[in-house]
């Protein structure tokens, strides 16, 4: 699925621009207004796969949604229909994350369940290099036919739904069959003080962290060529594809506290690189450390959500948990764009390396605690 919804995304804005003759102002709301979307279905969507005690149908309805909206989007005669396909495709991204996140955990055994959410992350980036770049061959190919490239994302989107539909039996709930709702008071305070703690280490985290638009702008600031500057996207998810396993399989092994300080540290020397970055040699250096980064701490998190969530609440965890990294991701790329415009790229990153320094001393000072039985 992130192969074909990459393909599309990553000509997007040209298309919009270019072809349909939106404005820039245009892109930035229907952007803006997609993510917005799936942030709210986020947690709903996990609260209700708790509920019903399935997830796979879920997953599969959100999964099967996003493939849904990919023929709108080659067919689509204005901004107006791009803006429709893509809300009702981040639906269908809300709708699936936090229940198959879940469904990981549940059909996972614990002793290797880093592994496996590496390995998810791992593939997830696949899809984000790959995607792009077979959108550029196809580009090249049919001389910037962009409905062409988009009739052709059709494709992996279906194969995704197709496997997920016949590949995967969900296993059968243990314990008690008795439905209880997620959201409440009762149900809310069996998410202890060991889950909030992640909740918040991953909301600091992602104020630490900007978009991956800020490398674009950052590489293409620093001289490389506007037609080469998604190649720098292509170099950090390859590196991130190639971390996010073996440093899954590590969780496995080692505290995750420690690892997540050592994500914290590649982060803090990845900003210093990209903030004195001149040449194009230099930000290439720091956007893969930025990916290493990325490959240390996002499977790492989604495993210590797993780790600190009743069973019966993972999608609810896992709902609340993206709703409020999303919400620090908006809160980030707002300050992160006002500090970028007022006072450079350097001032940007210095400021993501001053809250990675402090997060880190916080984490020292305040250690996770203990889970409770």
């Amino acid at each position: 699925m992130d192969i074909s919804s990459e393909m599309i995304h990553s000509l997007l804005p040209l298309f919009l621009v270019g072809t349909l003759g939106a404005s820039v102002a245009i892109v930035g709301l229907i952007e803006g207004l997609a993510e917005a979307t799936a942030l709210i279905v986020k947690i709903f969507s996990g609260t209700l796969s708790d509920y019903l005690g399935r997830r796979k149908g879920l997953a599969l309805f959100g999964y099967g949604l996003a493939a849904a909206t990919k023929p709108l989007f080659a067919l689509a005669p204005t901004a107006g229909v791009v803006l429709a396909a893509r809300l009702i495709d981040r639906v269908g991204k809300g709708m699936r994350d936090a229940p198959r996140d879940a469904l990981i955990a549940d059909i996972t055994p614990t002793e290797i369940r880093g592994a496996a959410f590496g390995l998810r992350q791992s593939l997830d980036t696949v899809g984000a290099f790959l995607g792009p770049l077979l959108a550029v061959g196809l580009m090249l190919l049919w001389h910037d036919n962009f409905r062409k490239v988009f009739w052709i994302a059709v494709i992996p989107g279906a194969l995704a739904v197709l496997l997920l539909g016949v590949g995967l039996k969900e296993p059968g709930r243990q314990g008690s069959k008795t439905r209880t709702r997620p959201i409440h008071r009762e149900q809310l305070g069996r998410l202890d003080v060991a889950y909030w703690w992640v909740v918040g280490v991953g909301a600091v985290f992602t104020l630490a962290r900007f978009s991956d638009a800020f490398l674009l702008l950052r590489a293409q600031g620093a001289g490389v060529p506007t037609a080469l500057v998604p190649l720098i996207m292509v170099a950090m998810n390859m590196v991130y594809a190639l971390a996010a396993y073996p440093f899954g399989r590590l969780a496995d092994q080692v505290s995750h506290s420690r690892l997540l300080a050592l994500g914290l540290l590649v982060l803090i020397g990845a900003d210093f690189v990209l903030a004195g970055g001149r040449q194009w040699a230099v930000v290439l250096l720091g956007v893969m450390l930025w990916g290493v980064h990325m490959g240390i701490t996002q499977g790492l998190l989604a495993t210590m959500v797993a780790d600190t969530a009743p069973e019966e609440l993972r999608g609810t965890a896992f709902g609340i948990f993206n709703l409020i990294c999303g919400l620090a991701m908006l809160v980030s790329n707002l300050v992160a764009g006002l500090l970028w415009d007022h006072f450079g790229a350097a001032v940007t990153y210095l400021a993501g390396a001053g809250i990675a320094v402090a997060s880190l001393l916080a984490m020292i000072a305040y250690p996770q605690p203990e889970q409770k039985e």
